[in-house]
């Protein structure tokens, strides 16, 4: 063995240093700077007092000293960062295994009281300081008497601290500090409460009245000036109170002014006010604790400063010995007097003197408190005009004790004159004697004092002539009774004596005076029991002298009462007051004690009582006897009886003594404290130390230790007793003598000690205290006595145990409960937490017994006596104790941990081998536990122990296969595995390394089962539940909501639905997820969330139980409360279409139930949504594509594409920046492209960000005309299951002079499993497509966006939607500066040139779109140039002019190049009167709905090669604007844009304008001109939603002139409309708008009255098959086939020349094409006609329409409806509510609260105008219009 030869001490400093050093370093790095500080000093100080230490100069005092400093420094900081409390002893550290285990608790007891439960100071002291009084006007001196004042009680508890102020309202005496300051001593801790109150008298010396001239009056009075009060409890909160600043209140009538301090507290305010406005009394006041020595140590800076001392009223709680006191005090209370001739009352004085029995003064004896010298008479303060004065005024008198015999007070009353003499006249007087004639004092009290009367001139120092009078009204009556009766005056005072030598007890005086009166001596004997304690103590050396004066006065005679009088003295002693008093007996009998025969006596009458002990009657006063002289001192007598007699024989003689003591059924309980004090003080001494003695003593001590257990009496003693036994047998003693003694404390004590710690245990606890009992309750005592008994038990001790149960009974009830004691013990609170070391030593002793315990176990409760009970009792503890936070060595410092693992090993090991050893004894009664221990089990394998782990987790594969034998399938096991792992992993238990475990270990296990299929099911399902929650987990340990959290949650959430089917955590889940979003304050996603919940319950009566936060209620009203709470939370969200589907379908509910009160707010609730989706503003969203990529994302996240809806007004930038916030770690990547496998493999976390455009599915709403923009908003982003995302790339080599020829779009679009928004933000890509779109069709887009963005903010312009005409401005003069710098020239270069058509025939119907669409640019940009003049600021008018001139530019620069293919212009229709190519540019056709008819306007057209001037321009687009702008109509929205990014920029940044919608409400809504308007003829569907048009916008007429002129342009030869006929008299072919779903559902039917019932649709130049309508004729070139690419792989809501949408590639306002497509083109003037006049057919019969150019064959004519076109009486638009999920391709359950109805199959789509087609299209052959796609029927939503 290897001792160290360095001091423990310094060993111990060493090992604490280091382990500080590593958190001190911790406190810095968690801000913890001023602990960090602290420490930092405390070390210092350490390593300093070390090298004192280790150099070795000290002395041995002195090195007592430095290690008492270090150990007290080590332990303060330990304690500061929660490290281990170290027993000590003599400041070396002990080792557990030297001592036993009551001497160590004792030891950690006696720590921890020191450290956590410092011993509340019983006294506590008030230090006050006087700064000074703040009032305006003062000018007289002042005197501030404080005081205490207990409210509850109502009077004052303390002397009276007493200053004077000068004039100024400063302390008089500034230079002595104990004149203004003073110590209030001796409070007790019952005295610091909210109802003691400090209290402050203020009195003036001064005039009489305040507001007297100076000369009236040269006399000084006393006059109540003001009071201020505080209550203690205020001063309780913090340690000193600098300068308060106290409120000075003076009574409204001075009558009050004894009681002003009360009526303050009570707050009466009638009855005082404030002195002045800015009065205040600035004090310092702090609170002090602990004795007063400890007090003058620590503040000694006050105290040699100087500090008046203010004493409490009478005694302390605790009366010292040798404490001297001798005051009197005083209290001047009231007076009743005679108004004495006088036509007012008196203003009346009293003066105070002290009179000697010589009838001299005494002087400086009157003490009118602390802070000011005694004085030798006393001055009331004078109430003006007041007959019956009350004063209150207290005065100590601390006169000598030779001085008080023979002494008297007297009172002189005085009238004080208000005249100018001022004089004060004597009329009458009182007096008191402070001793009686027996010479006992003053008693306490109230005293009525007779007024005698006089007159100024009597002589009143000749004191004989007045002391025979009679004084008081009271019980002390003189002879006089005439006197008594001639007064009617009264004067009343208040008398308290605190004094340790004079007593107002008669009983007592006539006891110390016996000698004067012998026949008194009985009497004064038996009364001595009477006369309170306080009193003998105070006397206790005279009381004692006088009753052995007696006993050898006559010893004969009183023997008997003195030596009770003794046992009484003796016995009162014992009481915890007088506990102090007991070293003065003490003393008395070492120093004092002169009767040195008086034993003789007493022996004598203690045996006279021992021979009589049996006698009934006299038990009571034997027990006395028995209690004060035998029990008490009995221990003290063994070491004097060792020096006589041997130790055997003391034993034996001690043993018989104690043995013959009466049990505890025959006694009081005062002689059962007694009888165990002299078994303890037994235990204690000298005599028990021996083992001999000892071996004879411990039955008898047992027994009696039983007797009490059993009863549960004296508890704390019992505990005391055992733990002394316990400490004197030594650990590993393997003596024979200590053996033998184990054997009988185990056979007397063991039972009975488990039971006592059961009752105690089980005992209800106080509240607000934890189940750590405090320390004068005994469990610790009594556990540490159990622990020490077990680990002194050995193999033989166990066996002879076991051994002594005559039946399995009782066996099987003493392994209860003893296994029941083990989970007491093991329980956290049954010691404080920094007792490792205890606990260490508990789990040691604990994991011993049940090795030895568990063999009994198998031996007697298996097979045919398997007891369940006890072998569950058996497995729970074993559980419990593995999973104890003491035990978990992972959490503990490495050097902690090593000490450990050295000492115990791991214990948590050695009990899981011993589960696992028997659970494989259980055999077939396994299937008991399972799946009971599942649970259990699973906690203790998820402890981070390998050993651990591996020892347990093979059970899970026995319980499968056991449950498999039982059931043919293990659910129970896998619905236990599950429910737990939850609970488990959510307190933070398990890691990846448990999962990855517990897959491999159960996986080798099952591979030879035949049930191995379903096994491996169970263990794939359990392994990714450990996934996902260790991800839960991971992220719930983030500080605020973030995506991951919420992702997360959703992860988890739909594993436990759709794989694991639990439905109660799935709801659950839903409840976590929704306060997620509640706190992330995402309301739509929480509605969307909550209706999860909602969908799982009917409108049905079935009663629900409470279920977390829900009360019990129906099932219907919880679906009630559950959509009133998704209303709120779409309301919140604005997602208010949504919410209006709750409100009805929850009205429905009020409706079937005639509930009207609700049902009308239902339905004003829903009114009130509509009402915020016209005028509220809304937010467009942006979307985002993020690509998760690497091995080190969470499992739900890792390699997976998400598109996440970002926040309001979130920007790519922005987005991007949180994600990098989330995923500190993670590597943005700086491209589009899709990642390779290394990417996925890495060990790392790459992030790859890009914006994506939603799809919207549902087009109907988007595309009709009318529907306001505030309507279409909510479609455009909400339902979105696709989205898109445009990369621009070159195919082929890159044209330098014009990259449009070889610039391509890649354009991927994303299928999401779900629709946003939904339960989160964000959703998983389920499937994408890539398709590539040529520069053909990317021109084409470009341009159809551009010019959908133009008719756009015109249309807002026009309406006044917007706040100013900039925007438009903007994008004015960029696609007019980009058209004349380049612009679309480069479009014709790349497309319109012959090399170009010629290579690519198939392309020629895109040729003419595209040149459709430059046409349409002008056209638009004309008008808007028109628009814009109108509008334009005075400051922008030379930019306007600007743009008006660069404008002709541009039109003269759009010349036509010569090609085979005819290229038509098709109108383009604007709001208010618009610029349009002339109507027969488009051949007339009659649409199955030919039969309605819809008047229209003509439209404008300009000429291809006219130039005007800007003025020609100005004037006449003045004209048409004033047209415009004249209507009252507007439209209903303002379109929210958003480009696509620039080519120039693969970053996909949105650069968009605001994305607010105008809440503006429109007149146009329900106009009756509907009718007249005319709709969009453009298709523009394949613009990206945001660039889409949301409002139709409608012409006005412009003058026949304007007309005419803009007809000009065209071919001359085709038809045209008449420009004079009106409006109503042309037929109008009404082509549906692409804008909607299916074009169908654009026609609307004419009712009888000719009204429109749905919106028009775009006009076309047309013939009526009406008869009695006007038809026009046109001749319409030979329709041609439809291209290809317009037929089958068109979706069926996508009309645009490829399948899918095209991209914006402008980034901004000021560039009409990106920098990619800049160009310009230039028209060839005529072109247009020459190609019409090639191309031309002849006339078509006026009946027949016309079909499209380009189109196919005419349709047949409906008349009313078809087969093809069937009439609908009203066109709903789908409800915007609809939620889907999509998973794997089919439907899945999601709310379908908000579904849509399924829509009926779309028609055909119409056919598009076209001039001609090439010839060699297709082979050649002409193409007619294929089949529609059909539209996709809405997603079936079931119900969950």
């Amino acid at each position: 063995m290897v001792i160290p030869t360095e001091d423990s001490v310094i060993t111990e400093m060493t090992s604490t240093l280091r382990d500080w050093g590593t958190m001190w370093k911790q406190l810095y790095v968690r801000n913890e700077g001023d602990l960090f500080h602290r420490l930092w000093h405390i070390m210092n100080e350490i390593l300093d007092l070390r090298r004192q230490v280790l150099v070795g100069h000290l002395t041995h005092d002195r090195m007592k000293d430095v290690k008492r400093h270090i150990t007290a420094r080590l332990d303060w900081g330990n304690e500061q960062l929660g490290l281990d409390l170290v027993p000590r002893k003599e400041y070396a550290m002990v080792d557990p295994e030297d001592i036993s285990i009551t001497e160590l608790y004792r030891l950690m007891e006696h720590r921890h009281r020191k450290k956590d439960t410092p011993v509340q100071a019983s006294s506590h002291h008030l230090f006050v300081q006087m700064k000074s009084l703040m009032c305006s006007n003062l000018g007289e001196e002042l005197e501030v008497i404080f005081s205490l004042f207990d409210s509850k009680e109502n009077r004052p508890i303390s002397e009276r601290f007493f200053l004077r102020l000068n004039r100024n309202g400063l302390p008089k005496a500034p230079d002595k500090p104990e004149r203004h300051c003073s110590l209030f001593v001796d409070l007790g801790s019952s005295e610091l409460r909210k109802d003691i109150f400090i209290t402050v008298h203020i009195i003036r010396i001064g005039r009489m009245g305040a507001g007297e001239k100076k000369n009236a009056c040269s006399v000084q009075y006393r006059r109540p000036f003001g009071c201020a009060v505080l209550s203690i409890a205020d001063l309780l909160t913090g340690e000193t109170k600098d300068d308060l600043i106290l409120k000075v209140y003076m009574c409204n009538t001075e009558s009050e002014w004894y009681q002003i301090h009360e009526n303050i507290i009570k707050k009466l305010n009638a009855r005082y006010n404030l002195t002045g406005s800015n009065a205040g009394l600035a004090v310092s006041l702090q609170l002090l604790h602990g004795d007063i020595e400890q007090i003058r140590r620590e503040y000694s800076s006050v105290f040699s400063h100087g500090v008046s001392i203010t004493r409490k009223l009478g005694f302390s709680n605790i009366i010292m010995p040798g404490e001297m006191r001798n005051d009197l005090y005083i209290t001047i209370e009231r007076g009743e007097f005679e108004k004495g001739g006088k036509s007012v009352a008196r203003n009346v004085e009293v003066t105070m003197f002290i009179i000697d029995s010589s009838g001299q003064n005494l002087k400086d004896f009157i003490s009118f408190g602390s802070g000011e010298p005694p004085a030798s008479e006393y001055h009331s303060f004078v109430l003006y005009h007041n007959n019956s004065p009350r004063w209150a005024e207290l005065l100590k008198l601390p006169i000598p004790v030779d001085k008080f015999r023979g002494a008297h007070i007297r009172f002189e009353f005085r009238h004080c004159s208000t005249k100018e003499k001022g004089e004060k006249k004597l009329f009458g007087f009182s007096f008191v004697p402070l001793m009686q004639e027996d010479g006992r004092t003053l008693p306490d009290g109230t005293h009525e004092l007779i007024v005698h009367k006089c007159e100024e001139n009597t002589n009143l120092q000749d004191t004989t002539r007045y002391l025979k009078l009679p004084f008081s009204k009271g019980i002390f009556l003189g002879n006089n009774n005439q006197a008594m009766k001639a007064t009617k005056e009264s004067f009343w005072i208040t008398s308290l004596l605190c004094s340790t030598k004079l007593t107002q007890n008669g009983d007592m005086l006539d006891l110390l005076k016996w000698r004067t009166h012998p026949d008194k001596i009985t009497g004064c004997l038996s009364k001595l029991k009477e006369i309170d304690g306080s009193e003998i103590v105070k006397f206790l050396q005279d009381t004692l002298d006088t009753l052995f004066g007696i006993l050898d006065e006559n010893s004969q005679k009183y023997g008997s009462k003195v030596f009770d009088s003794l046992v009484h003295i003796i016995n009162l002693l014992q009481d915890s007051k007088f506990h102090h008093f007991k070293p003065v007996m003490d003393t008395y009998i070492e120093s004092h004690f002169a009767g040195a025969l008086a034993y003789r006596d007493l022996i004598k009458v203690l045996k006279w009582y021992v021979d009589r002990i049996t006698e009934a009657e006299r038990q009571e006063h034997i027990q006395e006897v028995l209690k004060a002289v035998f029990l008490s001192s009995f221990p003290a007598v063994y070491s004097e009886l060792l020096k006589l007699f041997d130790v055997r024989e003391v034993a034996n003689l001690v043993q018989d003594t104690l043995g013959s003591l009466p049990t505890i059924m025959h006694v009081d309980d005062s002689l059962q404290a007694i009888k165990l004090q002299c078994i303890g003080k037994t235990v204690e001494s000298q005599l028990y130390t021996n083992p001999d003695s000892r071996y004879i003593l411990l039955p008898v001590v047992l027994h009696h230790l039983h007797i009490h257990l059993q009863e549960q009496k004296d508890l704390i003693m019992c505990a005391r007793i055992l733990s002394n036994v316990f400490c004197l047998i030594k650990k590993n003693s393997s003596e024979k003598s200590v053996l033998e003694e184990i054997d009988v404390i185990v056979a007397s004590l063991l039972d009975i000690l488990l039971r006592t710690i059961l009752e105690i245990t089980s005992r209800p606890q106080p509240s607000g205290s934890s189940m750590r009992l405090q320390f004068q309750d005994v469990t610790g005592e009594f556990v540490a006595c159990l622990l020490s008994l077990l680990r002194q038990m050995t193999d033989r001790h166990y066996q002879q145990l076991l051994d002594s149960f005559n039946t399995k009974e009782e066996l099987r009830d003493f392994l209860l409960q003893i296994f029941t004691v083990f989970r007491i013990l093991i329980r956290p609170e049954m010691f404080p937490k920094d007792w490792t070391v205890m606990r260490l030593v508990a789990n040691n002793v604990i994991i011993t017994t049940v090795l030895y315990l568990s063999d009994a176990l198998r031996k007697n409760f298996l097979n045919e006596n398997f007891d369940y009970k006890i072998w569950d009792s058996y497995f729970y503890l074993a559980v419990i104790f593995i999973n104890q936070l003491c035990l978990q060595l992972e959490m503990f410092t490495p050097s902690k941990k090593k000490k450990v693992l050295e000492k115990y090993g791991d214990m948590r090991v050695t009990m899981g081998c011993e589960i696992f050893s028997m659970w494989q004894n259980l055999g077939e009664h396994k299937l008991h536990f399972i799946p009971a221990l599942i649970g259990p089990f699973l906690e203790v394998t998820l402890i981070p122990q390998p050993d651990l782990r591996n020892v347990m987790i093979p059970i899970f594969h026995d319980m499968m296969d056991w449950e498999q034998r039982r059931s043919g399938s293990f659910k129970q096991v896998e619905a236990k595995l599950i429910d737990k792992l939850d609970s488990l992993m959510s307190e933070g238990k398990g890691d990846e390394t448990y999962r990855e475990l517990f897959n491999s270990i159960l996986l080798k296990k099952i591979e030879r089962e035949t049930w191995r299929e379903s096994g491996v099911s169970l263990i794939a399902t359990v392994t990714r539940l450990m996934e996902r929650l260790l991800d839960y987990r991971d992220c719930m340990k983030m500080g605020e909501v973030d995506g991951k959290k919420i992702g997360c949650t959703v992860s988890l959430l739909n594993f436990y639905k759709t794989e694991l089917n639990k439905e109660e955590m799935y709801i659950r889940y839903i409840h976590k997820l929704y306060d997620l979003h509640l706190k992330a304050q995402n309301f739509t996603e929480a509605a969307y969330t909550l209706l999860l919940y909602d969908e799982l319950l009917e409108w049905s009566d079935r009663p629900l139980r409470e279920f977390l936060t829900y009360p019990m209620q129906t099932e219907w009203q919880r679906k009630e409360h559950l959509h009133l709470t998704i209303i709120q939370n779409f309301d919140r969200g604005k997602c208010w279409e949504n919410g209006i589907i709750l409100c009805r379908k929850i009205a429905e509910q009020y409706e079937n139930y005639y509930d009207y009160r609700n049902l009308s707010k239902m339905r004003m609730m829903e009114a009130s949504l509509y009402d915020k989706i016209m005028d509220q503003q809304r937010l467009e969203p942006e979307f985002f594509r993020v690509g998760f990529y690497g091995k080190k994302f969470p499992f739900f996240l890792r390699n997976k594409e998400f598109v996440c809806r970002g926040h309001d007004y979130e920007r790519l930038e922005a987005f991007q920046q949180r994600m990098l916030n989330e995923f500190p770690h993670a590597i943005a990547m700086q491209h589009a492209n899709q990642p390779d496998e290394t990417i996925f493999q890495a060990e790392a976390q790459y992030l790859q960000i890009y914006a994506v455009t939603p799809m919207p599915e549902s087009q109907e709403v988007l595309q009709r005309e009318g529907v306001p923009d505030n309507i279409k908003s909510f479609y455009k982003v909400n339902h979105i299951w696709k989205f898109r995302y445009d990369r621009p790339f070159h195919k082929g080599t890159k044209d330098k002079e014009n990259e449009f020829k070889s610039l391509w779009v890649e354009r991927t679009s994303l299928y999401l499993v779900q629709s946003l928004p939904g339960i989160s933000r964000w959703f998983e890509v389920e499937k994408r497509e890539v398709v590539e779109m040529s520069p053909l069709e990317n021109a084409i887009e470009v341009l159809e966006n551009k010019n959908q963005q133009l008719k756009t903010l015109i249309g807002q312009c026009q309406t006044r939607q917007m706040q100013n005409i900039n925007p438009l401005t903007m994008c004015l003069n960029g696609v007019i500066d980009a058209a004349v710098n380049g612009g679309v020239s480069r479009y014709q270069e790349a497309f319109f040139v012959k090399e170009y058509i010629l290579s690519h025939p198939e392309d020629g119907e895109k040729i003419a779109r595209l040149r459709e669409l430059m046409l349409e640019q002008a056209q638009i940009l004309e008008f808007g140039l028109a628009v814009h003049e109108k509008f334009v600021p005075q400051d922008m008018r030379p930019l306007h002019k600007k743009l008006v001139d660069q404008f002709f530019v541009m039109k003269s620069s759009l010349g036509i190049q010569e090609f085979t293919a005819c290229i038509q212009a098709s109108p383009v229709h604007f709001p208010n009167g618009s610029p349009r190519v002339c109507r027969n540019s488009a051949p007339a056709s009659m649409s199955p709905d030919g039969t309605r008819v819809i008047p229209r306007r003509s439209p404008l057209s300009y000429p291809a090669v006219n130039r005007y001037s800007s003025s020609s321009l100005s004037s006449q687009a003045s004209a048409e604007v004033s047209n415009i702008t004249g209507q009252s109509e507007s439209s209903d929205e303002v379109f929210n844009m958003q480009p696509s990014p620039s080519t120039s920029s693969l970053s996909s940044t949105h650069s968009a304008s605001p994305n607010v919608t105008s809440s503006a409400p429109s007149s146009a809504r329900a106009s009756p001109l509907l009718s007249d308007k005319h709709k969009h003829s453009r298709e523009n569907s394949c613009l990206s939603p945001r660039e889409r048009p949301c409002s139709a916008i409608y012409p006005t007429p412009v003058e026949p002139s304007q007309r005419m002129l803009f007809n000009h342009i065209g071919d001359g030869g085709l038809p045209r409309s008449d420009p004079n006929l009106s409006a109503p008299e042309k037929a109008v072919n009404p082509t549906p708008s692409s804008w909607s779903l299916d074009s169908g559902k654009e026609a609307k039917n004419m009712s009888d009255s000719g009204k429109l019932i749905s919106p028009p649709v775009p006009p076309r130049p047309t013939q009526t098959a009406s008869p009695a309508r006007h038809t026009t004729t046109s001749v319409s070139p030979s329709p041609a086939g439809r291209s290809p690419l317009k037929q089958g792989s068109v979706q069926s809501f996508t009309p645009s020349p490829v399948e899918y949408h095209s991209p914006v590639l402008s980034g901004s306002y000021s560039s009409g094409i990106s920098s990619l497509s800049r160009c310009s083109t230039s028209e060839t003037s005529g072109f247009e006609n020459q190609v019409n006049e090639q191309s031309a057919p002849p006339p078509t019969p006026a009946p027949a329409p016309a079909p499209a150019p380009g189109s196919g064959p005419a349709p047949v004519p409906s008349y009313g409806g078809g087969p093809e076109e069937p009439v609908r009486k009203e066109s709903k638009t789908p409800p915007p509510y609809s939620v889907y999920e999509r998973t794997l391709r089919r439907p899945v359950p999601l709310p379908h609260s908000l579904s849509i109805p399924a829509a009926a199959e779309p028609p055909a789509l119409p056919p598009k105008p076209l001039a001609s087609r090439p010839s060699h299209l297709e082979n050649g052959t002409r193409r007619t219009e294929a089949g529609p796609r059909p539209r996709p029927l809405p997603r079936k939503v079931s119900q969950l």
